[in-house]
């Protein structure tokens, strides 16, 4: 009898939402000739997990843990399009069972943010942006080894809205939603069942749909950020974890998290930041209930 296991872990970028500056989901724009590198170190565990809809334990993994390093540069192109790159490193692991954990090079990932709209509005100016995502498994990991498995192993396209209305005293209210088309990942099986049999190594990752609400505010003569941020996460299509199986890259994965995310610039016109971050998953389908929290830095300066 096997094992109950995690639902898709999600991984990359966006998915798991990470906070920090100049990211696809932000409204901040580096400018022209400007450059950010940030490396941010996030720590995630669960003890629950939902099968299907159905929150649950397994002893049989105990509490699973996932670490990652991410490293970004994000460039100003110019003053309205920014280029970010990002390249995480995870490693999984759990308390209990015999499977063991792994560790590597994830997925790397290819941004496009531009800035449509900025324009005075009232006592504070409305900012909508539009982003482009790509990213590509970098390494050759096993995809279907859930939940220990680096990421869902298939080439993923988003394309991303931004809307923002910030008050010049500093509050702000954001709004993002994003469509992200995935690919296929290849299984070591010629076999699978997702409502009916499949006699191929191809799996198909279900696109999905990805949606953020933050509500923040500057401080300190805008030297400190800080918001709050609900994220959802709604996969098009796929299957329920089935009882006594392990999960797959098909599954259908939805979920909903809170969060609180603060960052502090110690000069106003750029070089080193820093930043942490919480987050909490409060509803979910065939994926574990994970909270975790993330420290990172930022280091800005003018390159060209």
């Amino acid at each position: 009898m096997k094992s109950k296991f995690l639902g898709l872990l999600i991984t990359g970028l966006g998915l798991i939402q990470l906070s920090y500056s100049q990211t696809p989901t932000d409204g901040l724009m580096m400018p022209k000739g400007e450059i950010c590198i940030a490396v941010i170190y996030e720590d995630a565990n669960w003890d629950h997990y939902w099968e299907g809809t159905y929150l649950r334990t397994n002893g049989n993994i105990g509490t699973f843990n996932r670490k990652m390093l991410m490293p970004m540069i994000v460039g100003g192109i110019t003053d309205k399009i920014n280029l970010i790159v990002s390249l995480p490193y995870v490693k999984t692991a759990a308390t209990g069972g015999q499977l063991t954990g792994v560790e590597g090079i994830q997925d790397f990932g290819l941004s496009l943010k531009a800035q449509l709209i900025d324009k005075s509005l009232g006592k504070g100016k409305l900012m909508a942006f539009s982003n482009l995502s790509f990213s590509t498994p970098a390494s050759n990991y096993l995809s279907d080894y859930m939940p220990f498995s680096l990421g869902f192993g298939a080439n993923e396209l988003g394309i991303r809205a931004i809307g923002q209305y910030e008050l010049n005293k500093g509050p702000y209210v954001r709004g993002s939603i994003a469509y992200l088309h995935r690919g296929t990942t290849e299984a070591e099986r010629n076999f699978y069942y997702q409502d009916g049999s499949y006699y191929t190594s191809t799996m198909d990752v279900p696109d999905a749909i990805h949606g953020q609400l933050a509500i923040g505010s500057w401080f300190l003569q805008k030297k400190l950020r800080v918001e709050a941020v609900v994220t959802t996460f709604r996969c098009a299509s796929g299957d329920d974890i089935r009882s006594y199986n392990t999960p797959q890259p098909t599954n259908k994965v939805d979920f909903d998290q809170v969060g609180g995310f603060a960052q502090y610039y110690f000069k106003k016109d750029g070089g080193l930041g820093v930043l942490a971050y919480y987050n909490h998953m409060f509803s979910g389908r065939n994926m574990g209930q994970f909270s975790g929290f993330g420290l990172g830095f930022t280091y800005q300066f003018k390159a060209f």
